[in-house]
């Protein structure tokens, strides 16, 4: 961390704008994330209802995703999502601030879910197009740990309300960090000055020729994408399934009460403030391969620990000591996939590619805590789960050997 300010003061001026702006965004996102099942828990929603609204979120994000990513693809900019997304986003705010009913409330997570699935595509894309003559993959460790930094500070804010009463607290700090992004985008537009030919005139002669095959740039994408897949499902278990598993004691290890609970969940998010930057910045001068073989294997050992701490009395003991390697593959695997999506796939389709890598966040958002959740009332532990998430990274390692860069640095096109 010591060395982020020199570099913060080297980045070029679109790379800070970028970096400014995600940080509002999670500052805002943090609270609405970690809150909002407590608010509406608080006024008798029963869970079926908070988990159907964030499932209609996660499902609207999906498809405005894939929107986003053709439109910018199509030529649109990426400051214009970004602004749709911060008034989508106020529109769910002042909807869901004084929702009391479920109709209310849907509507709410349909404003929401809206607003990050026109979010993620643009801004991602956003930091490599500023990066100039800086490696994309220091531009995105940066962005990652605004992030973290952000995520933390929101939800740091929300636990404070909750503490005084104000749950609802957490709508209208994003709607004011939201407007502020809104006055910021339009004082200061992303960079973005890529050419574009449409390429219209091939795809009609294909669709003639029959059905559409699949695009010869989306295989190369797949190892990254499967991987993006399992390692956004056990960050969701993470905020799922992992504090029930917590709460509800293993075979052997003690159950522990919901502040001790909620308290080792902070730790994480405080971890990965810190690891972010310095884990971010010494991957990035190193192959993409490396960075997602070492997050896997971080999340393998992360998942083990947490596993064997079903067989000990001293089990919270390994729960503590799992939180670092979970850390560092978190820091690890967010900006390399990234990295990753970007330099995998062609300048062109780059929009498409980041919609699809955010869609892993929304299967596993969907998935990870419905199937977390069975498993641990079917075992009544969550031996198994921890034990079969550990293995399927490890499975997933060899998959990653044969990872290239498309586009090399040297390569002027390459942002």
């Amino acid at each position: 961390m010591p060395n982020l300010l020199w570099w913060w003061i080297e980045f070029p001026s679109g790379l800070r704008n970028v970096t400014r702006l995600r940080l509002l965004a999670s500052i805002g996102a943090g609270g609405v994330m970690f809150m909002t099942p407590l608010i509406f828990h608080a006024i008798n929603f029963s869970a079926s209802q908070v988990g159907s609204g964030l499932a209609l979120s996660a499902l609207i994000g999906t498809l405005i995703r894939l929107l986003s990513g053709v439109l910018i693809d199509q030529g649109m900019r990426c400051s214009w999502p970004i602004r749709v997304t911060t008034l989508l986003a106020i529109i769910a705010d002042m909807i869901l601030l004084q929702a009391n009913d479920y109709s209310h409330f849907l509507l709410g997570q349909l404003f929401l879910g809206s607003a990050a699935g026109f979010y993620w595509p643009a801004i991602e894309l956003a930091v490599s197009l500023s990066c100039d003559r800086v490696p994309s993959g220091r531009g995105y460790a940066l962005v990652r740990s605004a992030d973290a930094l952000g995520i933390g500070c929101g939800a740091l804010i929300g636990t404070l309300a909750s503490t005084q009463g104000l749950l609802r607290v957490v709508y209208g700090v994003e709607a004011i960090c939201m407007g502020t992004t809104l006055l910021l985008i339009s004082l200061h537009p992303l960079q973005d000055d890529r050419p574009f030919s449409h390429p219209s005139q091939p795809l009609k002669k294909n669709r003639r020729r029959g059905l559409p095959k699949l695009p010869t740039w989306l295989p190369p994408l797949l190892p990254v994408l499967t991987t993006s897949v399992i390692a956004t499902c056990i960050l969701a278990l993470q905020q799922s399934a992992l504090p029930l598993d917590l709460v509800q004691g293993s075979l052997l290890r003690p159950s522990l009460s919901g502040s001790s609970s909620s308290a080792l969940i902070s730790l994480q998010l405080l971890l990965l403030v810190i690891l972010q930057w310095p884990v971010g910045r010494w991957l990035a001068s190193r192959s993409l391969a490396f960075g997602l073989k070492i997050s896997l294997v971080g999340f393998s050992l992360g998942c083990m620990l947490i596993a064997l701490s079903s067989l000990s009395k001293f089990g919270t003991a390994l729960v503590l000591i799992s939180l670092f390697p979970m850390a560092f593959a978190q820091a690890a695997f967010l900006p390399t996939a990234t990295e990753a999506i970007i330099e995998e796939s062609p300048r062109e389709h780059r929009g498409l590619a980041m919609a699809l890598f955010s869609q892993c966040f929304t299967v596993s958002a969907i998935i990870a805590p419905l199937a977390g959740g069975a498993l641990l009332d079917h075992q009544n532990n969550g031996l198994l789960l921890w034990l079969l998430m550990a293995m399927v990274c490890l499975v997933l390692l060899p998959t990653l050997h044969n990872l290239h860069p498309r586009l090399q640095k040297s390569d002027p096109t390459a942002l």
